[in-house]
């Protein structure tokens, strides 16, 4: 695959917060090992979402974070990442082989590519941090043949009290930011607007990220959240939400 560099890192798009997710600043909130168990349980959950879907074309909107990319490449996957600068792709280089992926720097909400280009779009640690939401997920829908896959903030969790600890959070983590929390009847209108209606909707964690992070413990962190997913809790309330959705296929 091509992974040369793109040259256009200079012109401005009106979404650009992949390029802190795509920064060393951002890997650092999941070092250590509470941050190994974090990407330990979104990588599981969406290989286990693509296990239809072996040596698919992928495109990953604003994943330079290389949260994803990398461990699908590693899979077999035709990969192909989006970023809205050049310097998205630092990370993926210094974990990828630049024959392993493409690479391409343009404007999420209005990708370069042709209708149904990719047989899936996903986009992680992306739409909740985004203004335009519902474009990025329409133009993600333009783009993909298949499926769609992607991670939102859940209101129906822990999520709720989010205004009233959200300073707290702040004080704990530091560099957390700022973001929109989502209904599953929200984000499943615009999906079956644009053309995508058989959508799972897969819970990844009952107690908050911080919570885990705070205590430094993964073996208390697997300990809880085992527990919770085991009584269904997290399949109820839980958060982020991994979501996949379809098309219609009538071949």
């Amino acid at each position: 695959m091509n992974g040369q560099q793109a040259t256009s890192g200079a012109v401005r798009f009106s979404e650009i917060e992949d390029r802190f997710t795509a920064s060393d600043e951002y890997a650092d909130r999941f070092a250590g090992p509470v941050g190994t168990f974090f990407l330990e349980v979104q990588t599981a959950m969406t290989l286990d979402l693509l296990r239809d879907m072996a040596g698919a074309t992928v495109l990953d909107v604003g994943g330079g974070h290389g949260q994803l990319a990398v461990p699908l490449v590693k899979k077999g996957f035709q990969v192909t990442v989006t970023g809205s600068d050049d310097n998205c792709r630092q990370r993926l280089d210094r974990f990828l082989s630049p024959d392993t992926f493409a690479y391409q720097t343009c404007d999420c909400l209005h990708l370069p590519f042709s209708d149904r280009s990719f047989d899936v779009v996903l986009s992680f640690r992306l739409l909740p941090h985004v203004t335009a939401w519902r474009p990025l997920l329409r133009e993600m829908g333009r783009v993909a043949d298949r499926m769609v896959l992607f991670d939102y903030p859940d209101i129906r969790s822990f999520n709720i009290l989010y205004r009233l600890f959200f300073r707290l959070k702040k004080s704990l983590e530091g560099n957390t930011r700022t973001y929109t929390l989502f209904s599953r009847s929200q984000i499943g209108t615009v999906l079956r607007e644009a053309g995508f209606p058989l959508q799972s909707y897969r819970p990844e964690f009952f107690w908050p990220m911080v919570l885990h992070r705070k205590t430094g413990n993964a073996t208390l962190a697997r300990a809880l959240e085992g527990m919770t997913r085991f009584l269904g809790l997290t399949r109820l309330v839980g958060s982020p939400i991994i979501v996949r959705a379809e098309r219609i296929r009538r071949d």
